[in-house]
């Protein structure tokens, strides 16, 4: 790819059209040491959401679980006995430099980006709307922190040296069995392949968290979730993860959403990052519900869903790669 558009203007590009006027603000310098935290905690696998070095009820979720799982008191804060518990994993560095490759920009990419979805039906995928939103994904971020980290001047092309968020994992030696194509999408998106196997996961509308619990009784993973909606709240019981789709496509029902005419016509929607379920479907035993992924991680958490649990597309990448069909998933109030 022989772009050398600058990277200011793709990340406008990235938002343009977006629902939120907002996101095309200019956003201020990112904290480093809020950065650092959030990067220790993508790593544990204790998920921030967004590494953005910004506080939040995703970075204070994340704290309160890391906190819970050292035994340290659960104060959702950056304290002093916080810092000494994260100390161990300095290493994990906030940011990185690292040179573009030609498959770090390669598409297909498409811009402008339907919202209607018979436009959408037709796409040949759900694909990034540009390099700067593949990136930002990438490291577990979004296109206005890219801005900050580099320079309005700083040249997307092959070679151009760039400071991302450290989500680089330490491993990407992932399963065999798994289908080369998921490899690619896992090793695209920085999926750490070191993870514990998941005993049972617990969804917890309260907390607006998933959480991933080993054979000891441990939480060795949380996640921030979006969860259900006053129309479609979610469904409260215990019930088992019944297996994967990879990269899946989109079956679009409009008699399965409270918000739209049931006149509107079924369409299967391409896959791809910003299809409706991200890059992964955990398919549940009751019926019609999943864990999945979202093409707007900045939304988890703070947005509704129709019932179903959403992450972000890497830690739901995460997350299957810790369950197996049969782990039970628990939702609570």
């Amino acid at each position: 790819m022989k772009t050398r558009v600058g990277i200011a203007a793709i990340w406008a590009m990235a938002v343009a059209g977006t629902a939120s006027a907002s996101a095309a603000a200019p956003v201020p310098p990112v904290d480093m040491d809020v950065l650092h935290v959030q990067v220790i905690l993508d790593h544990l696998g204790f998920s921030p959401g967004v590494l953005d070095g910004r506080p939040g009820q995703s970075l204070t979720a994340a704290l309160e679980a890391f906190q819970e799982s050292r035994g340290i008191p659960e104060t959702g804060k950056i304290d002093r006995q916080t810092i000494w518990a994260l100390h161990p994993y300095a290493h994990w560095r906030p940011v990185v430099r690292i040179a573009l490759t030609e498959e770090m920009l390669a598409g297909p990419f498409v811009s402008p980006f339907p919202r209607d979805p018979e436009a959408q039906a037709k796409l040949p995928a759900m694909a990034y709307r540009n390099a700067i939103e593949k990136l930002a994904e990438r490291f577990h971020t979004k296109p206005q922190v890219l801005v900050a980290l580099n320079s309005y001047e700083t040249r997307v092309k092959v070679g151009a040296v760039l400071r991302f968020p450290n989500a680089v994992p330490d491993s990407t030696d992932y399963p065999a069995s798994l289908d080369p194509e998921w490899r690619r999408t896992l090793a695209g998106l920085n999926v750490e392949a070191k993870v514990p196997e998941a005993a049972e996961v617990v969804v917890d509308k309260s907390e607006k968290t998933l959480s991933v619990y080993d054979a000891d009784g441990r939480r060795v993973a949380m996640f921030s979730a979006t969860m259900g909606s006053e129309h479609d709240p979610l469904p409260i019981g215990t019930w088992k993860i019944q297996g994967a789709s990879y990269n899946p496509k989109f079956h679009y029902n409009p008699q399965l959403f409270w918000d739209v005419s049931d006149a509107k016509r079924k369409l299967l929607l391409p896959a791809g990052p910003n299809g409706p379920v991200g890059v992964v479907w955990l398919d549940l035993s009751k019926p019609h519900y999943g864990i999945h992924g979202t093409p707007a991680p900045e939304t988890i958490g703070r947005a509704e869903s129709h019932g179903c649990i959403r992450l972000t597309n890497w830690d739901v990448a995460r997350l299957s790669l810790m369950v197996k069909p049969g782990t039970p998933a628990i939702f609570q109030e």
